[in-house]
């Protein structure tokens, strides 16, 4: 009995005398193309960002389903069988109705002997414009210093392409995909990916019927240098909190000092919600918050971490917290609550002495596992209207949660993490940080939830990458580095689903 677990144990390590790092054949002939075709795989990733595909704004509509074709195209050109299906219309605040992008659901071998790997990604952008304060065209792919300036560059076309390029590689060497492997691509992402989460609850008994493990690559490291795998994002409730004093705005000479003013109410309420510690004030938020567990500490040991890099990352002088610790357990395991703006209030240069008949505060907190967002739904709009009738005001309060996603947790014990860790070995020499993302990704979530699959973050791109912003960038290394690790990682889920069919034969023989 021993001998035989050892073994199957011995199996699922690799099972071989060899360095973990060592390279088969498959794998030289691999990246020695990649390596020598990486001009051609800029160039298409050039094309792919010069195509506007910005989803937020309606007029740009028509690019983005002309990108999501293109995307469809170089599938086919894979020999990938390519459906783009219909997710509908979308209404917008204005009332016009426009069509959705169609989303693409493509599949590539069948064998009932093979694990089947589904890739998501998307291929819109948000919106960007030269005189937001890019130094570089948005859409014009500019290479400086080894780094490939453009938006979607990093988020999402370059690693869209990336998959895309390591398929394309064992097709170009005549060398046999190791796995089954199905994209799933749309258009939507930045704008929420309306309609794609009813496409997924139609396909769970059909394409992904025979999907093993799902992984997207549509997030970046914590490092600029040392490759990650996530296991974990938090999720996201967005709230608003409506202060109305009047019928029309007021003349602050007028009547300033006899009313209860909107704006007076708000700033007080917004400044109950947290302290300068980030500490969140709302009693009982912190109640079914999981505490930090020995593992995830271990883990948080291993992760290299230069906090005055990460400053110089994230482009401030100071943080709060000092430890990696402290900085990682509020980042991924603790909620944050955050203030984003306030509408109806006079935003434009100069003096307007006007007293604002409504406000809207807009804030949301990232929730963490186990958090439930009904119960804090219901714990927000009861301090805040606690604090409002302390306040004894005249003005009508209204707080609403707008939206709310749920955090996602993975096991990283699930067999696609270790043949990631394992492509990433071969690929960069070193083991990956594990780590979480304190953002908020709500297609992990959903394929989860709805699939029941396995379901992994992947992301090549660096921490310094800027999405969404004028800066945004891939480093021509992450990108043709995600190319191999991609490639090498389909050998080794394969390899490693093998054994794992095959390791219930090996008890038997006890």
């Amino acid at each position: 009995m021993i001998f035989c677990i050892s073994l199957i144990m011995l199996l699922l390590a690799g099972g071989n005398s060899s360095s973990p790092n060592s390279l088969s054949q498959e794998e030289e002939r691999i990246f020695q193309y990649i390596d020598g075709h990486q001009d051609e795989f800029v160039q298409n990733l050039a094309g792919w960002v010069a195509v506007e595909s910005d989803s937020i704004q309606p007029h740009l509509r028509a690019e983005v389903t002309r990108m999501v074709k293109i995307a469809a195209a170089s599938l086919q050109d894979l020999g990938a069988s390519v459906m783009l299906r219909d997710t509908g219309i979308q209404q917008l605040p204005s009332g016009q109705n426009i069509s959705l992008p169609p989303v693409i659901l493509a599949k590539l071998g069948e064998d009932p002997l093979k694990p089947t790997v589904c890739f998501y990604g998307h291929v819109d952008v948000m919106p960007a414009k030269i005189q937001d304060g890019w130094k570089t065209s948005p859409y014009n792919l500019t290479e400086i210093d080894g780094n490939l300036f453009g938006r979607g560059t990093t988020d999402d076309k370059g690693p869209v392409l990336a998959w895309i390029n390591a398929v394309k590689t064992f097709k170009a060497l005549n060398i046999e995909i190791p796995v089954n492997i199905k994209f799933l691509i749309e258009g939507m992402e930045e704008a929420g990916s309306i309609g794609l989460e009813e496409l997924v609850e139609k396909e769970k008994e059909h394409f992904f019927s025979d999907v093993n493990y799902i992984v997207i690559s549509d997030n970046i490291w914590l490092s600029t240098t040392k490759p990650a795998l996530t296991y974990g994002t938090r999720g996201n409730a967005c709230f608003s909190v409506q202060v109305e004093c009047g019928e029309k705005d007021l003349h602050s000479g007028s009547v300033g000092g006899i009313v209860h003013e909107a704006m007076s109410d708000l700033i007080a309420l917004l400044d109950s919600l947290v302290n300068s510690c980030g500490h969140i004030l709302v009693p009982g938020i912190y109640d079914d918050v999981a505490p930090l567990t020995e593992e995830e500490k271990k883990q948080y040991e291993l992760i290299e971490f230069d906090l005055k890099e990460y400053k110089a990352s994230i482009g401030v002088k100071e943080i709060i917290y000092d430890t990696k610790e402290e900085i990682f357990s509020h980042l991924w395991c603790l909620p944050s609550l955050s203030i984003h703006g306030i509408e109806g209030a006079f935003y434009e240069p100069g003096i307007k002495t006007v007293i604002p008949s409504r406000v809207i505060g807009k804030f949301s907190i990232r929730q963490v596992p186990h958090m439930d967002l009904s119960k804090m739904e219901c714990q927000v709009k009861r301090y805040l209207e606690r604090i409002f009738s302390k306040r004894k005001s005249s003005n009508k309060l209204t707080v609403s949660m707008e939206m709310g996603a749920k955090p996602w947790v993975a096991n990283i014990n699930d067999p696609q993490y270790e043949a990631a860790k394992k492509a990433i070995q071969k690929v960069f020499n070193q083991d990956p940080d594990m780590i979480r993302d304190g953002a908020t990704i709500p297609i992990a979530r959903m394929f989860q939830d709805i699939t029941k699959k396995s379901v992994m973050m992947f992301p090549i791109g660096a921490a310094d990458d800027g999405e969404h912003s004028q800066k945004e960038k891939i480093s021509r290394s992450n990108y043709i580095n995600g190319i191999k690790v991609f490639a090498s990682f389909l050998l080794e889920i394969s390899k490693l689903h093998k054994t794992l069919q095959e390791a219930p034969s090996l008890k038997t023989m006890t």
